[in-house]
């Protein structure tokens, strides 16, 4: 069964749409098996100074998702909707929204964000050391961790990478695939 694909969106103006907490997880939604150091990376951490860096959202990366209303389906964020995120991330001021594994009652306090920047091998700005393969358009981000117990944690491998948690518009993409074989049932409707 193919699963629909839907591109994740959101509205610059409405209050509602948006990035507003960053979780540390075990398992992040984008998880790739990055490589460096012959081990997998999800986290690049910096012990010394207490910072963890690494990949928020991927674009282009379809991500699978299931819930009641839609059920089992894809979910995509493109170039174009990633920086409109990043945006309106640091306009609304949410750098310090930091929670674990997505639970409301576990804010973190004692972590924040100090880098942010998305991938544009173009203008020069390229992928950390194992997440070469990165498309450009993804967001990668650095948290200073200042909390002992969460950076314990972070040491121990409880939490690996970061996902990121908001409300968004779903927009039905359609395949290339799809695509066509619409296009041809146009013209057919078109010669009838």
């Amino acid at each position: 069964m193919k699963l629909p694909i839907y591109n994740l969106e959101i509205n610059e103006d409405d209050q509602d749409t948006g990035v507003n907490f960053v979780a540390l997880v075990d398992t992040p939604a984008i998880e790739r098996n990055w490589v460096a150091f012959n081990k997998q990376q999800k986290f690049i951490a910096n012990e010394d100074k207490q910072i963890i860096s690494g990949a928020l959202m991927v674009a282009d990366l379809p991500i699978y998702r299931q819930d009641a209303i839609l059920g089992e389906y894809y979910a995509v964020f493109t170039a174009e909707t990633i920086e409109k995120i990043v945006n309106k991330f640091f306009k609304t001021g949410m750098i310090h929204n930091v929670n674990l594994m997505h639970d409301a009652s576990q804010v973190v306090s004692g972590a924040y964000m100090i880098e942010s920047y998305i991938i544009n091998r173009e203008k020069g700005i390229n992928p950390p050391k194992g997440f070469e393969g990165i498309s450009d358009g993804s967001w990668f981000g650095s948290f200073k961790v200042e909390n002992a117990d969460i950076w314990k944690r972070i040491k121990e491998g409880e939490f690996k990478g970061f996902s990121i948690e908001g409300a968004f518009d779903h927009l039905f993409y359609i395949d290339k695939e799809q695509k066509a074989i619409n296009e041809i049932i146009e013209i057919i409707k078109a010669i009838e």
